[in-house]
């Protein structure tokens, strides 16, 4: 499971964006199954940045969020992130060594289609 959450700072913002963004990583590499963690700036737009979590699992990405200082510091900054893509990402092939490993999805295969509260109604009309 990966987090993605980019960024627009300007040049005043940088030292407080990234002494909060450092706590950030500091707070949620430290939880469980926690597997790394990376602050990155774009070089062809500077104001650009990008902060990557990667945890084991879902669950683990869920109870990394739960913890009260992360609540109280990680929460706020992911709120600030560009809000026009998603942030939450399931890894579906990863590779080292010349060998890419696939990982079966676990979103349901009408993820796309179903909305929110429509899985337990029974329809039978089209949408």
């Amino acid at each position: 499971m990966l987090l993605v959450c980019r960024f627009a700072v300007t040049e005043a913002e940088v030292e407080t964006f990234t002494a909060r963004a450092r706590r950030a990583l500091e707070l949620l590499t430290a939880q469980p199954r926690c597997l790394s963690g990376r602050l990155a700036r774009a070089t062809d737009e500077p104001d650009r940045w990008v902060l990557v979590v990667e945890f084991e699992s879902v669950v683990a990405y869920r109870r990394a969020l739960s913890p009260f200082d992360v609540r109280e510091h990680v929460i706020p900054l992911l709120s600030e992130a560009l809000p026009d893509e998603p942030a939450a990402y399931e890894i579906l092939g990863e590779a080292t060594g010349g060998e890419v490993i696939e990982h079966t999805s676990l979103l349901a295969q009408d993820a796309g289609t179903v909305r929110l509260g429509e899985a337990a109604e029974a329809r039978t009309t089209p949408r």
